[in-house]
């Protein structure tokens, strides 16, 4: 019988006492530092504590290195008033003392977004799991995720990584391979990784700034849509030809490691800051990349150095929350903006006692009420994320106007020398701390431009004017009333017509409007087919230079419901990830919108392969999958009103030449205020991708997300979500991916055609593991779009516990011959626009 099943059948409670340890003898100190499978360590009272500066330590596992100044532990911490506690790896000072009291320090935890109470339990499962469950009701609150890897044993190193061996002393898992927002010497953190700091000193839950390790060198992040930088190493040209794989904590430096692309050359690195063995640095909530050293002398932990700050030469108000979001730090002070030739107050303070909160608009920026957008200039004023740049503003107008146009754009910083007109215009989606600059100090003039809503004016003169233009307007109708009922009888159908196109030409923040002739002319006549769907037919046409793609909706009746709430819900928005809509034409019963044009087409053209092409690679795959998962975050999370697109699917989805994905047809799209839970809606959609709670016709954005999971296993599978071509047990994808699910057999659903595919089996394997939670038959249980987002960027992990019974409500909606709105597959797949 092997030692995991010696022991399955036994739970061992061990009490570990930190607080109170024997004396040394003999030169030794009291360690436990390893754990074998098979242990239950409950957190409750029974665990002696040890308090300090920042609250409770309760240790199950400890190391005190004999070389080191430096002891390390695993166990639960918590802070005032301790109710909810995390399990973290600490680190120490190892003193005469030991252990010492209020110096302990955290530099790693597991569950820090899911605190546990008291008694909650941490187990080394007999199968080698490591779970943390919370007692109340035995949720699952966090694992390591190794069941099936043959662990051992536990082990806390003397470098302070929490390890699981394997057979013949192989680490299966390891703390240092999932940092948080600490490094400790000998620690790495890998390309593709991040360290994220915390929200605040005493919110222990994710923030929005984090490091990660890219190509092209170490890369500092504020979280937002798209992600901002603000800080940036950039490896010299030789250098950046490789690739970065990790920068290392090592006793004596931070350091970039670079894995030499001939063989024979040595690895480069390049030093950021010293560091001894007794240090540990950590990114902290305001975007500083701190160095903390044990000093025996006071005794404490000091601050030594501020990384980023030493390195790029800046002081604090160039960090990006210095200030909280919208405001102006002027040296080291935090103010709102303000216009100094306007009386017009359009920003105040969060908290008038706290200034460092940042500033809030006094009135919203709605994108329903474009046409009173206005920008409110700040000159000698520099925004901190130099990145995304718009390129064809080069003049102070261009850049406003293009700030204007787009209603994600939230301010724009106009970066510019000598000569005001040729400058860099930088756009930004989310507006967190600015700078006042001296443009003679910092050799470059910089102005910035927020993005301000404004009332209609409310002068008194004005609504005097208007009470008596209302007065002789409503006498001289009067007077011809009779004949204007006269008109509208015989003329009646002619109105209606007039009416229809009214309804367009009121719609806030419309694009283009074309004469019917114009798109005749530019899609030469509609010569050129490029596809047809539920609703229309599409053409290429040209306008100018530009190429774009024209739907024309088959009837005046048919799609007018949809034709207003597609030109309604995109006509007011832009995103890098949805088809931009250019104009639309609204004459008599001629309907068309005009769109972008998208020379690769519809995603469902290289996933199905219906046109001999070649298979696309991983890399293009996972990009389509978060440019996909990003448009819906957009839609979702994004706007002031939520918007549902209710009919994702391969054939709605568009690619342009480099393989860009942009999210198309906004004809069944549902808007939900953000105080409804859900909505009552008739049936919408296209048979395959329909969620279970359709069923019930009460939805929420949620039956998007588990579109987006079939449409996923689509792109992983090569093949249709239904495809009579197979055999009937394999017809139906989500059916047979529930049953290899249960037989653990995910592999048998990779996409043959693809080498590459099978190459990345470990990384696709996690890709399903994602389309399997969005998936969920109960649509609480589905992650939101931004956690998708985040588990794409590896910022976080998929569920665990996921139920594989998936319910495939499409073939009973289908065989209810329900009578609701469906949108039918095209019939060809080499769509440039929308359906």
């Amino acid at each position: 019988m092997s030692p995991g099943n010696l022991f399955a059948d036994f739970t061992v409670l061990v009490v570990v006492v930190l607080a109170v340890a024997a004396p040394p003898v003999s030169g030794q100190r009291s360690v436990y530092p390893s754990a074998n499978l098979s242990t239950l360590w409950v957190k409750n009272k029974v665990l002696d504590s040890v308090p300090y500066e920042d609250g409770l330590v309760r240790a199950i596992v400890l190391r005190s290195p004999q070389t080191s100044d430096l002891s390390f532990a695993a166990g639960f911490f918590c802070t005032p008033p301790c109710q909810e506690f995390i399990f973290a790896v600490f680190i120490f000072p190892d003193t005469d003392s030991f252990p010492v009291n209020k110096m302990a320090r955290v530099v790693w935890c597991a569950n820090q977004a899911s605190p546990v109470g008291e008694n909650a339990t941490l187990e080394l499962t007999g199968d080698g799991d490591l779970v943390l469950r919370e007692k109340a009701n035995g949720r699952l609150i966090w694992s390591s995720g190794t069941s099936d890897q043959s662990v051992r044993r536990m082990e806390i190193t003397e470098q302070g990584n929490l390890v699981l061996f394997g057979q013949r002393n192989m680490t299966v898992w390891q703390s240092f391979d999932h940092p948080t927002d600490a490094l400790v010497p000998g620690q790495s953190l890998l390309q593709g990784k991040m360290l994220r700091a915390n929200a605040s000193p005493t919110n222990w839950t994710e923030g929005k700034i984090y490091i990660t390790v890219l190509r092209d060198g170490v890369h500092g992040y504020v979280e937002s849509t798209p992600p901002q930088l603000y800080f940036k190493h950039e490896l010299s040209r030789n250098m950046s030809q490789r690739d970065p794989t990790r920068i290392t904590f090592t006793n004596g430096s931070l350091s970039i490691f670079l894995q030499s692309t001939h063989p024979g050359n040595p690895d480069e690195s390049i030093q950021f800051q010293e560091a001894k063995s007794t240090q540990y640095i950590r990114l902290e909530s305001d975007g500083h990349l701190r160095l903390f050293e044990w000093s025996r002398g006071e005794p404490s932990w000091i601050m030594v150095s501020d990384v980023m700050k030493e390195f790029l030469h800046v002081d604090d108000c160039a960090f990006p929350t210095v200030c909280g979001e919208y405001g102006i730090c002027t040296s080291g002070q935090c103010i709102c903006p303000f216009q100094s030739n306007s009386s017009s107050r359009y920003f105040q303070l969060v908290d008038e006692r706290k200034t460092n909160l940042g500033c809030a608009p006094v009135t919203p920026v709605s994108c329903q009420e474009i046409k009173n957008h206005q920008l409110l200039t700040l000159t000698d004023v520099s925004y901190f994320d130099m990145s995304q740049i718009i390129m064809n503003a080069k003049n102070r107008d261009d850049c406003k106007q293009a700030c204007l146009k787009n209603c994600s754009c939230k301010a724009v910083a106009f970066r510019y020398g000598q000569n005001d007109s040729n400058g860099e215009c930088r756009s930004v989606t989310e507006v967190f701390s600015l700078q006042s600059i001296q443009p003679e100090k910092v050799n470059y003039n910089s102005s910035a431009y927020l993005k301000v809503q404004i009332t209609p004016s409310s002068d008194p003169t004005q609504k005097k004017l208007k009470t008596i233009l209302g007065a002789t307007l409503a006498a001289i109708t009067t007077l011809v009333l009779v004949v204007i009922v006269a008109i509208y009888v015989r003329r009646r159908r002619k109105y209606q017509e007039l009416d229809e196109e009214l309804e367009f030409d009121i719609l806030p923040g419309m694009p283009t409007r074309f004469s019917f002739e114009k798109l005749r002319e530019c899609t030469e006549d509609f010569s050129k087919k490029l596809g047809e769907g539920g609703f229309g037919s599409v053409f290429e046409g040209k306008i100018g230079e530009e190429s774009v793609a024209v739907k024309r909706l088959e009837g005046a009746r048919q799609g007018k419901k949809e034709f207003l709430a597609e030109v309604e819900t995109i006509g007011s928005i832009e995103h890098i990830n949805l088809v931009r809509l250019i104009g639309f034409c609204a004459e008599k019963s001629n309907r068309l919108l005009v769109y972008e044009y998208m020379p690769r087409g519809s995603l469902d053209r290289w996933i199905y392969y219906r046109h001999n092409n070649a298979p696309l690679d991983w890399c293009t795959r996972c990009k389509i999958i978060m440019d996909i998962a990003k448009g819906l975050c957009y839609l979702h999370e994004e706007c002031r009103r939520k918007i549902a697109h209710l009919d994702i699917k391969p054939q709605n989805i568009l690619l342009d030449e480099n393989f860009n994905a942009k999210l198309a047809d906004f004809g069944l799209s549902k808007l939900i205020d953000r105080d409804q839970s859900k909505v009552v809606t008739v049936m919408r959609g296209t048979p395959g991708y329909l969620a279970p709670e359709w069923l019930t016709s009460q939805i929420t954005e949620k039956v998007d997300i588990y579109s987006f999971g079939v449409v996923l296993m689509e792109i992983i599978s090569g093949r249709k979500n239904i495809d009579l071509s197979q055999p009937e047990e394999s017809v139906q994808l989500i059916n047979l991916l529930r049953e290899k699910a249960q037989n653990d057999q995910l592999l048998d659903m990779i996409d043959k055609h693809s080498n590459d595919m099978v190459s990345h089996q470990e990384e696709v394997i996690q890709m399903m593991k994602l389309a399997m939670w969005c998936l969920q038959n109960d649509s609480s249980r589905r992650p939101s779009m931004s956690m998708v987002v985040k588990v794409l960027e590896g910022a976080m992990s998929v569920e665990n516990c996921l139920d594989y019974s998936f319910f495939n409500a499409n073939s009973v909606i289908s065989a209810q011959g329900n009578p609701s709105t469906y949108s039918a597959p095209p019939q060809e797949s080499i769509l440039s626009g929308p359906r």
